[in-house]
């Protein structure tokens, strides 16, 4: 009688000798996890306490040997800079949820150099972000931007904005550039140095609010009319308290 065939169940792969793409996949996304988390946290952290430095600061201060910046509170700075930057950068600023959505389908339909980034996206990248103009950062910044905004509120997001927004060469925050330019606290600001100080945002590095060119003292007229007018349209409601 013949004897019954068997069949011998396949033996299992080595552990060792599984692909390795699925663990570096498993790795990696734990790692992105990891970077998620902890940005979430310095974002609820942020709400309450002043952030020590921010990468490009961080950068600036190693290539330049220092960078000058102190931080001042919301209530030490003059409320007409305030205005002069929110009418310099982001005249709907107390509009809209963080994204300007007429804004930025304007620059891309113009070609604009800013993209249609509000005051509010340019603190989530000066806080949070690297510099340049990637798609990657641009997704990251629009997808952090409106929950950051919801976590910190207005006038918070402005705080931070005129705190670590760079004024000229190794100058950040509107206390440093204050006295660099004016020799006065940030608290001091006439309406006509607000301005100035705003009309250098965009170029920093190219711009003196101390010594404009024709067009700037132009720029400057024009940012200090933006400033009134929004303070009396009710355009900065939301940050003046």
């Amino acid at each position: 009688m013949a004897k019954a065939r068997t069949t011998s169940k396949p033996k299992a792969a080595p552990r060792a000798a599984r692909p390795v793409g699925r663990r570096l996949l498993r790795i990696a996304a734990r790692i992105v996890v990891g970077i998620v988390a902890a940005l979430l946290l310095l974002t609820v952290i942020y709400r309450v306490i002043n952030p020590p430095t921010t990468p490009y600061m961080f950068a600036e201060g190693r290539r330049q040997g220092g960078v000058a910046q102190e931080w001042v509170d919301m209530d030490d700075i003059a409320p007409v800079m305030a205005r002069s930057a929110v009418a310099a950068e982001d005249a709907n600023f107390c509009l809209h949820w963080g994204l300007d959505v007429v804004a930025i389908r304007t620059a891309l339909a113009e070609g604009g150099d800013r993209g249609g980034s509000t005051i509010s996206q340019q603190v989530v990248k000066n806080v949070f972000l690297w510099q340049g103009r990637t798609w990657t950062r641009k997704v990251v910044e629009a997808v952090w931007t409106p929950l950051t905004e919801a976590v910190w509120g207005k006038r918070r997001m402005l705080e931070l904005y005129l705190n670590v927004a760079e004024f000229g060469r190794g100058i950040f925050g509107v206390q440093a550039a204050a006295r660099h330019y004016f020799g006065v606290d940030a608290a001091e600001l006439t309406p006509v140095q607000a301005a100035r100080l705003a009309m250098v945002l965009p170029d920093p590095k190219d711009r003196d609010a101390a010594n404009p060119t024709d067009w700037q003292r132009n720029r400057t007229a024009s940012i200090r009319d933006g400033a009134a007018t929004i303070a009396v349209d009710g355009r900065a409601a939301c940050f003046e308290s």
